[in-house]
């Protein structure tokens, strides 16, 4: 009976251990990132090699892995006083901090050189991501709201990404893609950072672009909202080579994109974390349905 009990309480130890380390790595995000990673390299490639598809999912995956991991480990103080956060692995002190960073080395290593065999171009962005994520994002949220804007490079990246796996090449279409994604993040994070707005500031971090909750921030995130659908249909004018949308394609992407400038309207009016919260979720959908159009367009083309 003992000897059941131990067994038992081992499994259910390992089992949090897993759980811990899952949560270090932000795993249900690193998902969301590989979408975007596999439309890219769809959209680039001409002929869809399955192995790549392998490499670039699972080498993204330990990327992403890697840069949440390094980032909870420089912020596990502040973490430990958020609601939202402090029971993170590092702050409620179930993992050490050299477990953590044991474990995102081995997951940036291993990302990297799965990224590398795809080609060295891919691997090197992989390694910007978390150059930029870790270095220069994380450190500068305690300091200033252009902590968005630098976050908002490594956050673009896995589109662009994808496609540059697919062609080992970047140019104007990568480039229109991670501009897409580079524009989408700002009403997306802003959307959050106003909805958790409270907890943030008991942390010390206040990530707004006028550090509050007021019109500017609120229009802010409309204006980017307008950028973001302009650049959406760039392709259909034939301004960024080889990446091409249809007309009806380009139409249900405008459709999409008005739905999201619709909710952040309605935050400038209401600026409420209910507002936020719907700006939050359509922008999620959008970028999820607007990688979808983009890759069953040039399927069906």
């Amino acid at each position: 009976m003992k000897g059941q009990i131990a067994l038992e309480n081992t499994q259910f130890s390992v089992k949090e251990k897993i759980a811990d380390y899952l949560l270090l790595g932000k795993i249900r995000l690193s998902f969301s990132v590989v979408f975007s990673a596999i439309a890219g390299y769809l959209l680039g490639a001409e002929t869809i090699v399955w192995l790549e598809v392998l490499l670039l999912s699972i080498g993204g995956i330990l990327v992403v892995t890697a840069s949440n991991g390094f980032n909870q480990i420089l912020e596990k103080d502040r973490d430990g006083y958020m609601d939202r956060t402090k029971n993170r692995p590092l702050p409620s002190m179930r993992m050490t901090v050299l477990n953590a960073f044991s474990f995102s080395a081995i997951s940036m290593v291993l990302g990297l050189a799965m990224l590398y065999l795809i080609n060295p171009l891919s691997a090197f962005f992989g390694g910007l991501s978390i150059f930029i994520y870790v270095l220069v994002y994380t450190p500068l949220k305690a300091y200033s709201s252009l902590a968005v804007f630098v976050g908002a490079i490594p956050g673009a990246i896995p589109f662009m990404l994808g496609w540059v796996a697919a062609t080992n090449q970047f140019g104007i279409e990568s480039g229109a893609l991670f501009a897409l994604q580079f524009l989408w993040q700002f009403p997306h994070f802003w959307a959050i950072a106003w909805l958790v707005y409270n907890d943030y500031a008991k942390a010390g971090y206040y990530l707004l672009p006028t550090r509050k909750k007021d019109n500017l921030s609120a229009i802010l995130a409309i204006l980017y909202t307008v950028w973001m659908i302009v650049v959406s249909v760039l392709p259909y004018f034939g301004l960024t080579g080889n990446l091409t949308l249809s007309l009806a394609s380009t139409i249900l992407i405008v459709l999409i994109g008005l739905y999201m400038l619709w909710k952040a309207i309605a935050m400038y009016k209401g600026q409420t974390e209910k507002d936020a919260k719907k700006l939050m979720m359509a922008s999620i959908m959008y970028l999820t349905l607007v990688q979808v159009v983009f890759v069953i367009d040039k399927m069906i083309a």
